[in-house]
């Protein structure tokens, strides 16, 4: 059974009733097992989604299961590096977005291939274990010969050795989340491509690392084993496990009617203050070539911006002067190419310069742009 919620009206066995907010009509339930279905396939809406339900319904008596799916997109856990986690650059020329989540763990990619579940409990109901064997008991009810088991790690395995589930978590003061992800028909190539960072070398930085893992499609093995047949299993096995008798109900998490102040957070984790500010500080050490010309380059990097830069270039290749100019040019900005061209491009209109020492400039920020 699907209920599909608007804006305005729930429709409920063929009458319409007016509701006031998403959490209103929970109450006006009284399950205590409820299981959601996100219509966005956006990144930002879904999390934030995530974000709401904990931030608005009560929880304490209640178990809730979200089912959701993404457009391309890579996410990086809340305490990680983008620049070393995953090809920034690769992403812009393939207008892959990248998101930062509140919760914790590795750098995922999502697609349409890949399903994503929450399940929301009280902090005193929160159990990892449960939640992977609901998953695990559905992919084995609808192929019972299926060879997948949870790990002490809290991820799924198929065969004992491909990933094809990760999990991570976000615990409140009453409230908790578990989510993961389940790899159906993922586009593996890209996957693999945007997941492989073309700067980590250079980089040295705290940040929780991923753990790189051999991955396979649950398509791979059994070709009925799509996403909507997968969702289904699961939604039907959740209530199973927990004793529930709840329909799956269908809700656009881009409706501010429903669900109050979901809007802003949506858009709080746009800002690229969320996305690449809250990257904990680190040093970016490299070599970059210009004519033929080794120059070390070394900064360090907190919140997102420049806090020192400096150069080691030959006199006779760029004199020393207008090294410091262009390094105190950079401190203080993002660490972002586009910032970053845009600085470069004022500098050398306000600075004097010879056509010559230009052109140096110019291929000298390519080069520092390359690193970001």
């Amino acid at each position: 059974m699907v209920l599909r919620l608007s804006n305005r009206a729930c429709v409920l066995s063929g009458s319409a009733r007016l509701k006031s907010t998403l959490s209103t009509y929970f109450d006006e339930m009284g399950k205590a097992g409820i299981i959601l279905k996100s219509a966005s396939t956006g990144i930002f809406e879904n999390l934030a989604l995530e974000d709401w339900i904990p931030d608005r319904v009560d929880l304490q008596n209640r178990s809730m299961l979200l089912l959701w799916r993404n457009s391309p997109v890579v996410v990086i856990g809340r305490h990680q590096n983008p620049w070393q986690e995953c090809n920034l650059p690769l992403m812009r020329r393939l207008g892959i977005p990248l998101a930062r989540r509140r919760s914790g763990g590795g750098t995922v990619f999502h697609d349409f291939g890949n399903i994503n579940m929450t399940f929301f409990t009280s902090k005193k109901k929160y159990d990892r274990h449960r939640n992977l064997k609901v998953v695990t008991s559905a992919l084995k009810a609808l192929r019972p010969d299926l060879d997948v088991a949870a790990t002490d790690r809290f991820d799924i395995l198929l065969n004992g050795h491909y990933k094809i589930s990760g999990t991570a978590a976000k615990l409140g003061r009453t409230s908790a989340y578990h989510h993961c992800t389940l790899l159906c028909s993922v586009d593996r190539s890209i996957l693999s491509s945007v997941l492989k960072s073309n700067t980590s070398e250079v980089i040295k930085s705290n940040a929780t690392p991923s753990v790189p893992s051999p991955v396979k499609n649950l398509l791979d093995v059994d070709p009925t084993l799509d996403s909507n047949t997968i969702m289904d299993a699961i939604a039907s096995q959740y209530s199973n496990e927990f004793g529930f008798d709840s329909p799956v109900i269908t809700v656009d998490p881009t409706h501010e009617g429903l669900m109050p102040g979901i809007h802003k957070m949506a858009q709080d984790l746009q800002t690229w203050e969320w996305i690449y500010g809250r990257t904990p500080k680190f040093s970016v050490c490299s070599s970059i070539v210009v004519d033929d010309v080794t120059i070390k380059l070394d900064m360090d990097i907190k919140n997102g911006a420049v806090g020192q830069c400096a150069m080691e270039i030959p006199e006779n290749w760029l004199p020393s002067e207008m090294v410091n100019e262009f390094t105190s040019t950079l401190n203080g900005s993002n660490y972002c190419p586009n910032e970053t061209a845009v600085l470069m491009a004022a500098f050398m209109r306000t600075v004097s310069m010879t056509a010559d020492v230009a052109e140096k400039i110019h291929r000298l920020c390519a080069g520092v742009v390359s690193v970001m």
